[in-house]
């Protein structure tokens, strides 16, 4: 009985205020699509696959070569974003970057026992992420046979400018869907917080919990309709009262 009054009682704060919770709720997605649209800076991704993959002479299935060419791969890793490529790519890009910057936005996808991986970079200008992805390539395959004497490198795809790009980052509706479950938490959290400080007594329920005196009457509140009809009916009286009047003179 107990736990079925306190549900009741639940449903009856959240009934009583829905407003408020409502109102919270669409404000949040309201700020966070507004600073999703407008605010954040969008983020355009690029990226090409390279293949490690060094020449065997015998023509052959060699396990211990091909395990020797991934095990590179992490070599590389470190190479690509290396101040010796990425100063010689900052040299060749018509735009101002600087190695730090480069080495921030590049990020390096491989997986297990694959002679491919990938080189994926990340700018709020789509063509920039494109000419950096695409440059970095380049300078990689060309200066790692200087660097490791070994020819072992290819561009399997390199990065194209879409017609229309379209940013990994912010998701608008992401972050709308986030926002609108938590102001829809800080609504319900509100709502029982304003009810739960009100030490006002609202009912005679309460005057005879808390004050410990019985209740020998209650005025009833009148709700809008009421008060209007109300109104009516004692216009009407006064009206009939005139007409009685005028009629007894």
């Amino acid at each position: 009985m107990e736990e079925s009054i306190s549900l009741l009682d639940i449903f009856t704060i959240l009934k009583k205020r829905w407003m408020l919770i409502f109102s919270i709720t669409v404000l949040a997605g309201l700020i966070s699509a507004s600073i999703s649209y407008y605010v954040m800076t969008p983020v355009y991704q690029a990226s090409t696959q390279i293949l490690v993959n060094q020449k065997n002479p015998e023509h052959q299935f060699d396990y211990s070569l091909l395990q020797s060419n991934v095990d590179l791969i992490n070599t590389y890793s470190v190479i690509i974003k290396s101040p010796v490529i990425l100063s010689k790519v900052v040299n060749k890009l018509d735009f101002p970057k600087t190695v730090e910057e480069l080495n921030q936005s590049i990020t390096i996808n491989s997986q297990e026992n694959s002679q491919i991986f990938s080189l994926v970079v990340r700018d709020s200008n789509a063509r920039n992420a494109v000419e950096i992805v695409n440059t970095i390539s380049e300078v990689f395959q060309t200066e790692i046979q200087n660097i490791m004497s070994v020819n072992n490198v290819s561009i399997l795809a390199q990065a194209e400018l879409k017609e229309h790009p379209v940013p990994v980052k912010p998701d608008p509706l992401l972050n709308i869907a986030v926002a609108t479950v938590v102001g829809l938490i800080i609504g319900i959290v509100m709502t029982f917080l304003i009810e739960f400080l009100d030490n006002t007594l609202k009912d005679d329920h309460d005057v005879e919990t808390y004050l410990g005196l019985p209740v020998l009457g209650s005025i009833k509140k009148m709700s809008p309709s009421e008060k209007k009809a109300r109104k009516y009916s004692k216009r009407k009286r006064m009206g009939s009262e005139t007409i009685v009047s005028q009629i007894e003179k």
